[in-house]
């Protein structure tokens, strides 16, 4: 006599966490288990995992001919998160768990040969998913506060087979699971009181935070640049529980242990300048997400930016436009969201020291030139806000940091221009089109003179000149005006200053 059973779960497509059934057919012939639907070496093994589970459960496991099919069968199947399913599936087929119990219900777990089950990655994409699809969630204890983020999920937690059993025959319900609460004493991070001088640098990082700009910082070796950009998550709006579930999800397909009660603050990512570009924008066999995906939502900061290969940077120019990565591979393809801000940091020659009072640098124009051509226009052309900062006197050194606004007074007005936005475009400044941008930034006839004289003088491109009107808009908005004045313009023009830097190099070059 033969059986069948149907048991719901989930795969791993990326961020996305597409629906898999896991048929179960019990039939004549002699004993064998056979897994079909496309799957990968760690799910033909769990064969032998499920045969001792299950005996070690003191259940019977099935003399029969059994069959498993993972459907869809042109799906990758990967990894030892079918295991759970696969061993309930053969428990219903064979009349030891009821099948009707399984009909609502998604599973994902990897077994132990004692029938302990072991934590998946991507269990919180795969809670968001079962809840769209109205069903609830079975997950090893491992794997089930992390499901348990997404608040309207339905996640229940289980450490043995026999507990997932016993739930299923109504003998012992199981945990509903909780999410560990947000710990709101737990320090945001690095705080701009900290910061001593430096006032174009903040109202730079302010404006960058605001209109959720790029921005690169060129300086010599110990001026601050790093710990200016350590700062610019903490004055950064709140993200929302959706931008945060996004990001928390990207963390949990990586495999990196999401924080109880700190999953709600913006990623800050600083990868080593020696990363490939599979390291920046992710990929392997099996598509994992790069660090540009990890920065989703929060901050991407490449310090030494001249010392990265051009592949690893030009792998950036694409996500800086669409915020999405897209990793292809001949198996497969993988999508994941890269919506971040990316901080540059860099030297303005290669001895580091071109420009500062001491006059220690001995660099030529054509070392600087070349030093400075590593990055390629394209890549500059993406960033909005470019700035020199100073090497602190020992004055400022010397200045009481506590004098200095805290992050939360610059977030405040951070917030409110941003909310200005949001009204006006329903995005950030940064991320307005070429229609929007023409109606929300009208300039004067003043403005536009300049703007064009400016664009002359320093060869900027037609994608620098709407990144400066970009940049103008916010400026515009911090101060709560309306509409973009010259002095606006005038400002925004000027944090610029790796355009007018290479222009002023190529001058003494051909003079």
């Amino acid at each position: 006599m033969s059986g069948l059973a149907l048991v719901h779960s989930r795969a791993r497509a990326g961020i996305h966490a597409p629906a898999v059934r896991v048929e179960v057919h019990l039939g004549g012939g002699l004993p064998s288990l056979s897994i079909v639907g496309l799957p990968e070496a760690a799910v033909r093994e769990s064969k032998d995992r499920v045969r001792a589970a299950i005996q070690c459960s003191q259940f019977e496991f099935p003399a029969r001919r059994i069959t498993v099919n993972l459907a869809p069968a042109d799906l990758p199947k990967d990894g030892g998160r079918f295991d759970l399913p696969i061993a309930l599936g053969i428990l219903a087929a064979s009349g030891q768990v009821p099948v009707d119990a399984l009909a609502e219900v998604e599973c994902l777990g990897e077994l132990a040969l004692t029938g302990e089950l072991r934590g998946i990655e991507g269990a919180l994409p795969a809670a968001l998913a079962a809840t769209d699809a109205g069903r609830s969630l079975l997950l090893p204890i491992a794997s089930a506060a992390e499901a348990a983020l997404a608040e309207a999920a339905d996640v229940y937690s289980a450490r043995t087979l026999l507990d997932v059993c016993a739930h299923l025959q109504g003998v012992r319900p199981l945990p509903r699971a909780v999410a560990a609460p947000i710990d709101h004493t737990v320090a945001e991070g690095p705080d701009m009181a900290d910061v001593r001088g430096q006032p174009q640098a903040r109202r730079v990082l302010e404006i960058a935070a605001a209109g959720g700009h790029h921005l690169l910082l060129i300086g010599s070796p110990g001026c601050g640049k790093t710990m200016l950009a350590s700062r610019l998550p903490g004055i950064l709006p709140p993200a929302s529980e959706a931008e945060a579930l996004e990001s928390a999800a990207i963390a949990s397909i990586a495999g990196h242990p999401i924080l109880p009660g700190r999953w709600r603050q913006r990623p800050f990512r600083a990868p080593h300048h020696s990363a490939s570009p599979v390291a920046l924008a992710g990929g392997g066999g099996e598509p994992r997400p790069g660090e540009i995906s990890l920065a989703h939502t929060g901050v991407l900061f490449l310090d030494e930016l001249a010392e990265w290969s051009r592949p690893s940077l030009e792998v950036l120019r694409q996500p800086l436009e669409s915020g999405r990565v897209t990793i292809s591979r001949a198996a497969r393809q993988a999508d994941f969201p890269a919506r971040f801000q990316l901080v540059a940091a860099m030297n303005p020659c290669p001895c580091g020291w071109a420009g500062d009072p001491s006059g220690r640098c001995r660099c030529t124009a054509d070392q600087i030139a070349r030093y400075l051509g590593r990055i390629s226009g394209p890549l500059l052309d993406r960033i909005d806000l470019h700035l020199s900062v100073p090497r602190l006197s020992p004055r400022d050194l010397r200045q009481n940091g506590a004098c200095s606004e805290s992050s939360a007074q610059v977030r405040a007005r951070v917030e409110a221009a941003r909310n200005r936005q949001l009204a006006r475009a329903e995005v950030c400044n940064a991320r307005l089109d070429e229609h929007t941008l023409e109606r929300d930034c009208p300039l004067s006839p003043d403005a536009e003179t300049l703007l064009d004289r400016a664009m002359d003088r320093l060869h900027f491109s037609a994608r620098a000149r709407s990144r400066i009107l970009r940049v103008a808009r916010t400026i515009a908005d911090l101060a709560g005006s309306t509409s973009i004045t010259t002095p606006h313009l005038a400002e925004a023009i000027g944090y610029r200053s790796l355009d007018r830097l290479q222009t002023g190099i190529a001058a003494r070059a051909t003079g």
